[in-house]
């Protein structure tokens, strides 16, 4: 494990992040969207308003705080809300409250003091926990754990044992003291994509990590949730929850022993959609022709029209118009396929998913990461470019760096292709 994880705590991953603004669970579908799209790792905490607010005297302590966070909201979760049927039989549905959206998981933030050291941060992490919740700072003034961080050179003890200490004020010019100010009801969320930029920072202090292919660490989850290319795209909506919040969709190989992947249904890539169209793409097209972004050889429907039918290809309970559904809306830059089954030579632009191979470091998977704003990369084998191995997330990266060099696996590590017994 890097020391660089005990000389630095979470205060100083949140230097320069803006302050907290809670959104509640009574705003709307609408409203989340916009919010969305300003998030980090496409998604929003949710909050219950408070029961007694603007009360003269009255401060909320962080176990109130913890109760009142709902979940965390990503773009996935709404555009299969508003596929969903009985959605779209509502005109008003960007009107919904968002509490009929989100999943109630308060697991997913907690909130921990700036001076915590990093690897407990990490470590919290680890467990699940997706948002850190960080006191805004007016002044920066040392740590509240003991001996937490090698700060400008000196071991900075606990306010406790310290604060009675004669010669702490002759010292206080001269490095932080073991106080610390803050803001009351100011506070900044931190992020899995903000440890994995500060990592980015560090990646000397981490060696030889960077440089270790993820083959080599064995951070590869064969874990992840599929579709196959030609089931209908809503049934990944029905996919147990997961994290990364992605489902990949795979096409089986010419021998059919192996399947490759040709895109993915994920937060990551509905981002920043055009939510209607997405919906209805979702409920109305197959996994294959909705990450392809199908234009030619198609009559679609309006949103409005997604009543009469329903399932991909359908057209026995309503009509169809002339205009065709541009894929483009959804974010997608197609190539204008005409079959389900084609080679992956055919996908472009952010159709394509995300891919490294077994090969890869670690350090090109967190810039890929990083650079593309994405919360996951999608390993293939290396001397293929499309035959799926795993996934790499946020999750896998902080155990790599986290773990100690004797855990590593052997470099020669095989790993096989996805079987028909990993269906089942």
């Amino acid at each position: 494990m890097a020391s660089v994880f005990l000389y630095h705590v979470v205060g100083d991953l949140t230097v320069g992040k803006p302050e907290m603004v809670e959104f509640y669970e009574t705003e709307t579908v609408e409203s989340a969207i916009r919010a969305i799209g300003e998030s980090t790792e496409c998604g929003i905490p949710v909050w219950r308003k408070r029961s007694t607010p603007n009360l003269p005297g009255f401060v909320e302590n962080s176990e109130m705080r913890q109760q009142r966070f709902v979940g965390i909201l990503n773009s996935l979760d709404i555009v299969a809300f508003l596929a969903k049927s009985e959605c779209l039989q509502e005109d008003k549905a960007m009107k919904i409250p968002v509490s009929e959206v989100v999943s109630p998981d308060n697991t997913l933030l907690k909130q921990v003091d700036p001076g915590t050291r990093l690897i407990d941060a990490l470590e919290m992490m680890k467990q699940g926990v997706r948002r850190l919740l960080v006191p805004k700072s007016v002044v920066w003034r040392g740590m509240s754990k003991r001996f937490s961080i090698l700060y400008n050179g000196k071991w900075l003890k606990n306010s406790e044992n310290s604060s009675s200490s004669s010669g702490l004020a002759a010292d206080s010019t001269n490095r932080p003291t073991t106080s610390m100010t803050s803001s009351r009801d100011k506070f900044c969320c931190l992020s899995r994509e903000d440890v994995i930029r500060f990592l980015i920072g560090v990646l000397g202090a981490l060696a030889p990590l960077p440089l270790t292919s993820i083959s080599t660490l064995g951070i590869i989850n064969q874990n992840y949730n599929f579709i196959e290319a030609s089931l209908p795209a809503i049934e990944a909506t029905r996919r147990p929850p997961c994290d990364p919040s992605a489902i990949a969709v795979l096409e089986q190989t010419e021998n059919e022993q192996q399947f490759k992947i040709i895109g993915e249904i994920s937060a990551s890539k509905l981002w920043k959609c055009d939510y209607l169209a997405s919906a209805w793409a979702l409920a109305n097209l197959y996994a294959g022709q909705f990450v392809m972004g199908v234009e030619d050889n198609m009559s679609s429907r309006s949103f409005s029209d997604f009543l009469q039918t329903s399932f991909p290809g359908g057209e026995q309970n309503g009509t169809t118009k002339a205009k065709k559904f541009s894929s483009r809306s959804i974010g997608f830059n197609p190539t204008s396929p005409t079959r389900l089954s084609i080679g992956r030579s055919m996908y472009r632009g952010r159709s394509a998913p995300l891919t490294c191979k077994t090969s890869s470091s670690l350090a090109a998977v967190m810039a890929q990461m990083l650079s593309h704003r994405a919360t996951h990369v999608w390993v293939t084998e290396a001397d293929s470019d499309d035959v799926l191995v795993g996934v790499v997330g946020y999750g896998e990266i902080l155990t790599a760096v986290t773990k100690q060099p004797s855990a590593f696996v052997p470099s020669n590590r095989s790993y096989e292709g996805f079987s028909n017994e990993n269906q089942s």
